[in-house]
C-alpha cells in the first residue's frame, strides 16, 4: 500500500493540494510502484531558504527542495515499504512562478510536486539526456491529468 501525505506548513488555505495529490497518486500508479512512503510539506520563503542555505548551501529561497532517502541506500522498511522521502514546496515561490509563466497557482504546485516526485525516484536534469527524460514524465503526467499551462 503507498502512503503520501500532503502537509501544510502555512497559515493559509490552499485548495489546490487535493488535486496536487491525486496527481502524485496518478503518477505512482503510472510508475506502477507499490509500497512507496512519501511526503509533501508545503512551505513559506523564509522557511525553504533556511532549508536551502543550511542543505545545498545556497543563501537564497528556492521553489521545491527534495530530500530522497534512497540516494545513499535503498531505504525498506520492516513491513517491505519504500521510503522515499520528503519534497518540500514554497508556496510563495510557487505563487510567484505562476504569474510569471502565467498560468494557475494548481499547475504550478503541481508541477513542482511531480518534479521533486521524479527527483525522488532518482530521475535528474544535469545532463540534456536527463532532463529530456525527466521533463518528459513530467510534463506526460500533468497532460494526462489534464493540468496543463
Amino acid at each position: 500500500m503507498n502512503e503520501l501525505e500532503i502537509f501544510n506548513e502555512t497559515n493559509e488555505e490552499i485548495c489546490e493540494l487535493e488535486t496536487v495529490k491525486d496527481v502524485l497518486v496518478y503518477a505512482v500508479k503510472k510508475e506502477k510502484l507499490t509500497n512507496v512512503v512519501f511526503n509533501v510539506i508545503i512551505v513559506d520563503n523564509d522557511y525553504i531558504h533556511h532549508l536551502n542555505k543550511n542543505y545545498r548551501h545556497i543563501d537564497k529561497e528556492t521553489d521545491v527542495i527534495t530530500f530522497a532517502l534512497e540516494d545513499e541506500k535503498e531505504m525498506v522498511a520492516p513491513d517491505g515499504e519504500r521510503v522515499l522521502g520528503d519534497i518540500y514546496i514554497s508556496v510563495d515561490k510557487a505563487r510567484s512562478q505562476a504569474k510569471e509563466y502565467k498560468h494557475s497557482l494548481l499547475r504550478e504546485l503541481s508541477f513542482l510536486a511531480i518534479h521533486g516526485f521524479y527527483h525522488l525516484l532518482g530521475y535528474d536534469h544535469m545532463t540534456k539526456e536527463e532532463e529530456k527524460v525527466m521533463f518528459s514524465k513530467q510534463e506526460e503526467v500533468l497532460h494526462e491529468c489534464n493540468i496543463e499551462r
